[in-house]
C-alpha cells in the first residue's frame, strides 16, 4: 500500500503541535510542514490577505506531492478554507470542525467554552460550527496566549495568573462541559489550562483541536486509500520555513517537542 504524503501548513509554528499528533497515527506517512512566518500573524490581515497567502503555500505542498492537505492553522481555517478547497485537487482537512466534533462529543447536550485568538473568535467560525452539531458555544479571546507560549511559560506564574483572568471572566458568563482549546498554541498549555479550571471550581474537561485533527486527518487517509498503511516504518517530517530559520528551530522544537534538524527556508512570494 502507498505511504501517503502529508501536507501540514500554518501561518507559523502552531501547527506543529497538529503534526506532533499526527505523527504516531499513520504508519510510515511522510510529512511536509510549512511555517509562513515570513508573514505572520495572520489575524492581523484582511481576509482577501490570508486567502492569498493560505492558497499560495497549499500550492506549493500539493507541488511537494501532497496526497492530502492539513490547514492548521485556525485563522487560515476560518476565513480561508473555501478558497484553500478551491485551490488544490487533493483533500484538505481544516481544524475547526474536527474540533468542534470533538467538543460536541464530550459536552453532549451541555455548552463549551472556546479558548481562541482574537482574530479567530471575531470569525465566530466555533461558534457557527458548534450551533450546527446542536451546541452552544461561548468564544473567549485569549490575546496574551499565544506571546506566552512562544516564550517558552508554559508552567510559570505570569501564564497563572493570566489564564485564572481569562478563565474567571468567561466562567462567570457560561457552565461548560468542554473548553475547546481553538488554537494550536494551547495544547503546549492544556494542564496549566485543566488545573485552573479545576481552581476555579470548574469540571469542563479540556478538548484538544490539534488531536481531533490528526484523528479526523487519519480517517481521511484511511477512507483514501481504504484502510490505514501498515507497515514498521516510522513517519518522517521535513520543513519550510519563509523567514528566521534559526528561530524555527528553537520554537519548533517547544511546539513538535521532537528536535527539528534540517529546515529549509522558502521564498513563497510577498
Amino acid at each position: 500500500m502507498p505511504q501517503p504524503i502529508i501536507g501540514v501548513f500554518d501561518s507559523g509554528f502552531g501547527g506543529l503541535t497538529v503534526l506532533r499528533a499526527l505523527l504516531p497515527l499513520i504508519p510510515g506517512a511522510q510529512y511536509v510542514y510549512l511555517g509562513d512566518t515570513a508573514r505572520l500573524p495572520y489575524g492581523a490581515k484582511s481576509q482577501a490577505t490570508i486567502a492569498r497567502y493560505a492558497v499560495e503555500s497549499a500550492r506549493f505542498l500539493e507541488q511537494q506531492g501532497a496526497d492530502l492537505l492539513v490547514i492548521a492553522c485556525n485563522t487560515a481555517t476560518a476565513l480561508a478554507l473555501p478558497e484553500i478547497t478551491a485551490a488544490v485537487r487533493i483533500p484538505v482537512v481544516g481544524v475547526i470542525e474536527p474540533g468542534a466534533r470533538a467538543a460536541h462529543a464530550v459536552a453532549n447536550s451541555g455548552d463549551v467554552l472556546v479558548l481562541a485568538t482574537s482574530a479567530t473568535v471575531q470569525s465566530h467560525a466555533y461558534r457557527e460550527t458548534c450551533a450546527r452539531l446542536g451546541v452552544q458555544a461561548t468564544e473567549m479571546a485569549c490575546p496574551l496566549l499565544v506571546p506566552l507560549v512562544e516564550e517558552g511559560w508554559t508552567d510559570h506564574p505570569v501564564t497563572r495568573d493570566v489564564l485564572r483572568i481569562y478563565l474567571s471572566e468567561a466562567l462567570a458568563k457560561c457552565s461548560p462541559q468542554a473548553v475547546l482549546l481553538g488554537c494550536t498554541h494551547y495544547p503546549l498549555i492544556a494542564q496549566p489550562i485543566e488545573s485552573m479550571l479545576r481552581e476555579l471550581g470548574s469540571q469542563a474537561r479540556v478538548v484538544d483541536s490539534a488531536q481531533a485533527t490528526a484523528q479526523a486527518t487519519a480517517d481521511t487517509i484511511a477512507t483514501k486509500l481504504g484502510k490505514l498503511p501498515t507497515t514498521s516504518t516510522p513517519a518522517t517530517f521535513k520543513c519550510y520555513a519563509t523567514d528566521s530559520v534559526d528561530k524555527f528551530q528553537h520554537l519548533g522544537s517547544l511546539f513538535l517537542q521532537h528536535p527539528i534538524e534540517d529546515i529549509q527556508l522558502l521564498d513563497i512570494g510577498g
